[in-house]
Protein backbone atom coordinates (compact mmCIF):
# COMPACT_ATOMS: atom_id res chain seq x y z
CA UNK A 1 0.00 0.00 0.00
CA UNK A 2 1.29 3.77 -0.77
CA UNK A 3 1.56 6.55 1.51
CA UNK A 4 0.91 10.01 -0.10
CA UNK A 5 1.03 13.46 1.51
CA UNK A 6 -2.51 15.16 2.67
CA UNK A 7 -1.58 18.33 0.78
CA UNK A 8 0.70 20.77 2.09
CA UNK A 9 0.86 18.87 5.20
CA UNK A 10 3.64 16.27 6.83
CA UNK A 11 0.36 13.93 7.46
CA UNK A 12 0.75 10.98 5.12
CA UNK A 13 -2.20 8.40 3.92
CA UNK A 14 -2.83 5.64 2.19
CA UNK A 15 -4.01 6.49 -1.18
CA UNK A 16 -6.47 4.19 -0.76
CA UNK A 17 -8.67 4.90 1.89
CA UNK A 18 -11.70 3.12 2.95
CA UNK A 19 -15.02 4.78 3.51
CA UNK A 20 -18.34 3.67 4.74
CA UNK A 21 -21.29 5.71 3.12
CA UNK A 22 -23.72 4.18 2.29
CA UNK A 23 -23.00 0.47 3.85
CA UNK A 24 -22.03 0.75 7.50
CA UNK A 25 -25.29 1.23 9.72
CA UNK A 26 -27.32 0.67 7.02
CA UNK A 27 -27.53 -1.85 3.68
CA UNK A 28 -24.68 -3.88 5.60
CA UNK A 29 -24.87 -5.55 8.87
CA UNK A 30 -22.57 -4.95 11.51
CA UNK A 31 -20.40 -7.84 11.93
CA UNK A 32 -20.22 -7.93 7.66
CA UNK A 33 -18.81 -4.27 7.93
CA UNK A 34 -16.32 -5.40 11.04
CA UNK A 35 -14.97 -8.04 8.70
CA UNK A 36 -14.89 -5.42 5.98
CA UNK A 37 -12.70 -2.62 8.08
CA UNK A 38 -10.47 -5.93 9.04
CA UNK A 39 -9.77 -6.61 5.37
CA UNK A 40 -8.78 -3.10 4.79
CA UNK A 41 -6.34 -3.07 7.48
CA UNK A 42 -5.30 -6.19 6.68
CA UNK A 43 -4.57 -4.97 3.08
CA UNK A 44 -2.53 -2.27 4.61
CA UNK A 45 -5.27 0.29 4.81
CA UNK A 46 -4.44 2.82 7.62
CA UNK A 47 -6.66 5.75 6.42
CA UNK A 48 -10.77 5.77 7.39
CA UNK A 49 -13.54 7.97 5.82
CA UNK A 50 -16.71 8.67 7.76
CA UNK A 51 -19.22 11.82 8.49
CA UNK A 52 -21.67 11.56 11.14
CA UNK A 53 -24.33 12.00 8.80
CA UNK A 54 -24.04 8.47 6.93
CA UNK A 55 -26.51 6.38 8.56
CA UNK A 56 -27.18 9.18 10.71
CA UNK A 57 -24.66 8.48 12.86
CA UNK A 58 -24.69 4.58 12.87
CA UNK A 59 -21.88 4.70 10.71
CA UNK A 60 -19.49 6.71 12.99
CA UNK A 61 -20.12 3.63 15.72
CA UNK A 62 -19.69 1.12 13.70
CA UNK A 63 -16.63 2.27 12.61
CA UNK A 64 -15.10 3.36 15.96
CA UNK A 65 -16.36 -0.61 17.33
CA UNK A 66 -14.36 -2.07 14.52
CA UNK A 67 -11.19 -0.20 15.14
CA UNK A 68 -11.17 -0.37 18.85
CA UNK A 69 -8.07 -2.09 20.09
CA UNK A 70 -6.14 -0.81 17.06
CA UNK A 71 -2.79 1.13 17.97
CA UNK A 72 -4.74 4.53 17.48
CA UNK A 73 -1.51 6.47 16.97
CA UNK A 74 -1.18 4.25 13.45
CA UNK A 75 -4.48 4.89 12.18
CA UNK A 76 -5.60 8.18 10.11
CA UNK A 77 -9.35 8.97 10.67
CA UNK A 78 -11.56 10.93 9.07
CA UNK A 79 -15.06 12.86 9.17
CA UNK A 80 -17.18 15.78 8.77
CA UNK A 81 -19.92 17.70 9.24
CA UNK A 82 -22.86 19.65 8.23
CA UNK A 83 -26.15 17.76 6.93
CA UNK A 84 -28.69 16.99 9.72
CA UNK A 85 -28.08 14.23 12.01
CA UNK A 86 -30.28 13.00 15.63
CA UNK A 87 -33.39 14.74 15.61
CA UNK A 88 -32.52 17.35 12.96
CA UNK A 89 -33.67 20.30 14.64
CA UNK A 90 -33.20 23.82 13.25
CA UNK A 91 -29.56 23.20 15.25
CA UNK A 92 -28.84 19.89 13.61
CA UNK A 93 -27.53 21.25 10.70
CA UNK A 94 -24.99 23.18 9.26
CA UNK A 95 -21.31 24.89 9.93
CA UNK A 96 -22.66 27.18 12.94
CA UNK A 97 -20.37 27.46 15.69
CA UNK A 98 -23.29 25.51 17.74
CA UNK A 99 -23.95 22.67 15.42
CA UNK A 100 -19.90 22.13 14.46
CA UNK A 101 -19.01 21.97 18.59
CA UNK A 102 -21.54 19.34 19.29
CA UNK A 103 -21.16 17.79 16.51
CA UNK A 104 -17.39 17.24 16.85
CA UNK A 105 -18.04 16.03 20.46
CA UNK A 106 -21.12 13.52 19.24
CA UNK A 107 -18.58 11.76 16.60
CA UNK A 108 -15.52 11.45 18.99
CA UNK A 109 -17.76 9.54 21.33
CA UNK A 110 -18.97 7.35 18.54
CA UNK A 111 -15.75 6.56 16.76
CA UNK A 112 -13.80 5.80 20.49
CA UNK A 113 -11.47 8.47 20.08
CA UNK A 114 -9.91 11.44 21.36
CA UNK A 115 -9.33 13.14 18.06
CA UNK A 116 -9.67 12.58 14.36
CA UNK A 117 -7.01 13.37 12.23
CA UNK A 118 -9.13 15.00 9.73
CA UNK A 119 -12.53 17.29 10.27
CA UNK A 120 -14.22 18.28 6.82
CA UNK A 121 -16.92 20.28 6.42
CA UNK A 122 -19.08 18.39 4.09
CA UNK A 123 -20.38 21.05 2.35
CA UNK A 124 -20.33 24.85 2.29
CA UNK A 125 -22.73 26.82 4.28
CA UNK A 126 -24.10 30.13 2.49
CA UNK A 127 -26.31 31.03 5.79
CA UNK A 128 -23.34 30.99 8.13
CA UNK A 129 -20.67 33.83 8.12
CA UNK A 130 -17.26 32.07 7.11
CA UNK A 131 -15.40 33.69 9.74
CA UNK A 132 -17.60 31.76 12.37
CA UNK A 133 -17.24 28.56 10.90
CA UNK A 134 -13.21 28.63 10.85
CA UNK A 135 -12.97 30.28 13.61
CA UNK A 136 -14.73 27.18 15.10
CA UNK A 137 -12.63 25.04 13.41
CA UNK A 138 -9.39 26.76 14.90
CA UNK A 139 -10.83 26.33 18.00
CA UNK A 140 -11.30 22.18 17.72
CA UNK A 141 -8.09 22.06 16.67
CA UNK A 142 -6.38 24.29 19.27
CA UNK A 143 -8.19 22.07 21.66
CA UNK A 144 -6.78 19.36 20.33
CA UNK A 145 -9.83 17.42 18.93
CA UNK A 146 -9.01 17.46 15.40
CA UNK A 147 -5.47 17.10 13.73
CA UNK A 148 -6.36 18.79 10.34
CA UNK A 149 -9.40 20.74 8.86
CA UNK A 150 -10.37 20.09 5.02
CA UNK A 151 -13.86 20.65 3.30
CA UNK A 152 -16.13 18.13 0.55
CA UNK A 153 -17.05 19.59 -2.92
CA UNK A 154 -16.47 23.27 -2.26
CA UNK A 155 -16.59 25.25 -5.17
CA UNK A 156 -13.10 27.13 -6.02
CA UNK A 157 -14.34 30.11 -5.14
CA UNK A 158 -15.13 28.77 -1.60
CA UNK A 159 -12.18 27.03 -1.53
CA UNK A 160 -9.66 30.62 -2.04
CA UNK A 161 -12.29 32.14 0.28
CA UNK A 162 -12.01 29.40 3.12
CA UNK A 163 -8.35 28.70 2.73
CA UNK A 164 -7.54 32.66 3.35
CA UNK A 165 -8.92 32.72 6.68
CA UNK A 166 -7.15 29.10 7.68
CA UNK A 167 -4.25 30.94 6.74
CA UNK A 168 -4.80 33.76 9.18
CA UNK A 169 -5.94 31.23 11.66
CA UNK A 170 -3.16 29.08 11.39
CA UNK A 171 -4.97 26.05 10.56
CA UNK A 172 -4.34 25.79 6.87
CA UNK A 173 -7.11 23.51 4.38
CA UNK A 174 -5.43 20.83 3.64
CA UNK A 175 -7.66 18.84 1.70
CA UNK A 176 -11.11 19.08 -0.21
CA UNK A 177 -13.31 16.01 -0.99
CA UNK A 178 -15.12 16.02 -4.13
CA UNK A 179 -16.87 13.19 -6.21
CA UNK A 180 -14.42 12.25 -9.26
CA UNK A 181 -14.30 9.14 -12.02
CA UNK A 182 -13.45 8.30 -15.36
CA UNK A 183 -16.94 9.64 -15.83
CA UNK A 184 -17.40 12.50 -13.56
CA UNK A 185 -14.39 14.91 -13.28
CA UNK A 186 -15.92 18.64 -12.92
CA UNK A 187 -13.31 19.33 -10.59
CA UNK A 188 -10.76 18.96 -12.80
CA UNK A 189 -11.24 22.98 -14.89
CA UNK A 190 -11.46 24.77 -11.69
CA UNK A 191 -11.29 23.23 -8.39
CA UNK A 192 -8.03 21.01 -8.95
CA UNK A 193 -6.07 24.32 -9.46
CA UNK A 194 -7.61 26.08 -6.44
CA UNK A 195 -6.53 23.47 -4.07
CA UNK A 196 -3.08 23.35 -5.42
CA UNK A 197 -2.72 26.78 -5.43
CA UNK A 198 -4.09 26.44 -1.65
CA UNK A 199 -1.94 23.70 -0.87
CA UNK A 200 -4.43 21.16 -0.64
CA UNK A 201 -5.20 17.50 -2.26
CA UNK A 202 -8.45 15.80 -2.88
CA UNK A 203 -9.63 12.52 -1.78
CA UNK A 204 -12.09 11.10 -3.57
CA UNK A 205 -15.06 9.42 -3.43
CA UNK A 206 -17.00 7.20 -6.15
CA UNK A 207 -13.90 6.57 -8.54
CA UNK A 208 -15.98 3.62 -10.07
CA UNK A 209 -18.84 6.42 -10.82
CA UNK A 210 -21.22 4.25 -8.28
CA UNK A 211 -20.04 0.82 -9.39
CA UNK A 212 -20.56 1.66 -13.06
CA UNK A 213 -17.25 1.78 -14.19
CA UNK A 214 -17.10 -2.43 -12.94
CA UNK A 215 -18.43 -2.87 -16.16
CA UNK A 216 -21.67 -5.65 -14.53
CA UNK A 217 -24.36 -2.82 -15.57
CA UNK A 218 -24.75 -3.87 -19.54
CA UNK A 219 -26.73 -2.17 -21.93
CA UNK A 220 -29.67 -2.82 -22.98
CA UNK A 221 -30.27 -5.19 -20.26
CA UNK A 222 -31.97 -5.05 -16.60
CA UNK A 223 -29.49 -3.74 -13.11
CA UNK A 224 -28.30 -7.04 -11.81
CA UNK A 225 -30.40 -8.03 -8.40
CA UNK A 226 -29.04 -6.08 -5.55
CA UNK A 227 -26.72 -4.02 -7.17
CA UNK A 228 -26.56 -0.74 -6.42
CA UNK A 229 -28.76 -0.06 -9.29
CA UNK A 230 -31.74 -1.40 -7.77
CA UNK A 231 -31.42 -0.42 -3.87
CA UNK A 232 -34.37 2.18 -3.47
CA UNK A 233 -32.87 3.52 0.12
CA UNK A 234 -30.59 5.90 -2.05
CA UNK A 235 -28.47 3.59 -4.31
CA UNK A 236 -30.59 4.04 -7.70
CA UNK A 237 -30.90 7.69 -7.21
CA UNK A 238 -27.10 8.14 -7.15
CA UNK A 239 -26.53 5.89 -10.48
CA UNK A 240 -29.14 7.00 -12.27
CA UNK A 241 -27.54 9.68 -14.07
CA UNK A 242 -24.90 7.00 -15.49
CA UNK A 243 -28.00 4.28 -16.00
CA UNK A 244 -28.18 4.92 -19.83
CA UNK A 245 -26.76 2.69 -22.86
CA UNK A 246 -24.90 5.25 -24.60
CA UNK A 247 -22.75 5.69 -21.04
CA UNK A 248 -22.67 1.43 -20.38
CA UNK A 249 -21.61 0.88 -24.31
CA UNK A 250 -18.59 3.06 -24.02
CA UNK A 251 -17.90 1.70 -20.29
CA UNK A 252 -17.58 -1.52 -22.56
CA UNK A 253 -14.72 -0.17 -24.26
CA UNK A 254 -12.70 -0.07 -21.56
CA UNK A 255 -12.38 -3.88 -20.85
CA UNK A 256 -9.96 -4.16 -23.40
CA UNK A 257 -7.42 -1.44 -21.35
CA UNK A 258 -7.74 -2.98 -18.03
CA UNK A 259 -6.80 -6.30 -19.65
CA UNK A 260 -3.93 -4.94 -20.96
CA UNK A 261 -2.92 -3.77 -17.75
CA UNK A 262 -3.82 -7.29 -15.91
CA UNK A 263 -6.38 -5.00 -13.77
CA UNK A 264 -10.11 -5.46 -13.56
CA UNK A 265 -12.30 -2.59 -14.98
CA UNK A 266 -12.77 -2.01 -10.72
CA UNK A 267 -9.24 -1.49 -10.42
CA UNK A 268 -8.49 0.39 -13.67
CA UNK A 269 -11.10 3.01 -12.73
CA UNK A 270 -9.34 3.43 -9.46
CA UNK A 271 -6.02 3.25 -10.68
CA UNK A 272 -7.10 5.73 -13.34
CA UNK A 273 -8.08 8.49 -10.58
CA UNK A 274 -4.73 7.76 -8.64
CA UNK A 275 -3.41 9.49 -11.91
CA UNK A 276 -3.63 13.10 -10.98
CA UNK A 277 -1.24 14.25 -9.00
CA UNK A 278 -3.45 16.68 -7.05
CA UNK A 279 -5.27 13.32 -5.89
CA UNK A 280 -4.28 11.80 -2.49
CA UNK A 281 -6.39 9.34 -1.51
CA UNK A 282 -9.06 7.08 -3.87
CA UNK A 283 -12.37 6.02 -1.20
CA UNK A 284 -13.14 2.75 -1.76
CA UNK A 285 -16.27 1.21 -0.17
CA UNK A 286 -16.97 -2.32 0.48
CA UNK A 287 -20.65 -4.83 1.28
CA UNK A 288 -18.10 -7.32 1.25
CA UNK A 289 -14.41 -8.35 2.54
CA UNK A 290 -13.61 -10.18 -0.94
CA UNK A 291 -13.93 -6.71 -2.43
CA UNK A 292 -11.33 -4.63 -0.73
CA UNK A 293 -8.42 -7.54 -1.34
CA UNK A 294 -9.35 -6.55 -5.38
CA UNK A 295 -9.49 -3.18 -4.93
CA UNK A 296 -6.18 -2.68 -3.07
CA UNK A 297 -4.52 -4.23 -6.33
CA UNK A 298 -4.73 -0.34 -7.84
CA UNK A 299 -2.43 0.61 -5.39
CA UNK A 300 0.93 1.92 -7.02
CA UNK A 301 0.30 1.46 -10.80
CA UNK A 302 0.69 3.35 -13.40
CA UNK A 303 -0.92 3.78 -16.77
CA UNK A 304 1.31 4.54 -19.41
CA UNK A 305 0.37 7.56 -21.32
CA UNK A 306 -1.01 6.30 -24.30
CA UNK A 307 -3.33 4.29 -22.68
CA UNK A 308 -4.73 7.01 -20.92
CA UNK A 309 -5.39 8.58 -24.12
CA UNK A 310 -7.47 5.21 -25.32
CA UNK A 311 -9.60 5.49 -22.06
CA UNK A 312 -10.63 9.21 -22.98
CA UNK A 313 -11.36 7.92 -26.31
CA UNK A 314 -13.23 4.90 -25.56
CA UNK A 315 -15.45 7.21 -23.35
CA UNK A 316 -15.83 9.95 -25.70
CA UNK A 317 -18.75 12.95 -24.80
CA UNK A 318 -20.30 10.92 -22.09
CA UNK A 319 -17.71 12.13 -19.47
CA UNK A 320 -19.27 15.29 -17.68
CA UNK A 321 -16.86 18.14 -17.27
CA UNK A 322 -18.98 21.11 -16.87
CA UNK A 323 -17.35 22.70 -13.04
CA UNK A 324 -20.53 24.46 -12.47
CA UNK A 325 -21.71 21.06 -11.46
CA UNK A 326 -19.20 21.09 -8.22
CA UNK A 327 -22.39 20.21 -5.61
CA UNK A 328 -22.28 23.61 -4.01
CA UNK A 329 -25.90 24.41 -2.36
CA UNK A 330 -27.72 27.63 -2.12
CA UNK A 331 -29.65 27.29 0.84
CA UNK A 332 -28.78 25.04 4.31
CA UNK A 333 -30.89 21.72 4.71
CA UNK A 334 -33.56 21.77 6.36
Amino acid sequence: MKYRYLGNSGLKITEITYGNWLTHGSQVENETAKKCVRAALDAGITSFDTADVYANTAAESVLGEALAGERRESLEIFTKVYWPVGPKGPNDTGLSRKHIMESINGSLKRLGTDYVDLYQAHRYDVETPLEETMTAFADIVRQGKALYIGVSEWTAEQIHAGAALARELKIPFVSNQPQYSMLWRVIEDKVVPASREEGMSQIVWSPVAQGVLTGKYLPGQAAPAGSRATDTKGGAGMISRFMNDDVLTRVQKLKPVADELDLTMAQLAVAWVLQNDNLAAAIIGASRPEQIAENVKASGVVIPAELMTRIDEALGDVVERDPSLTRALETRPA
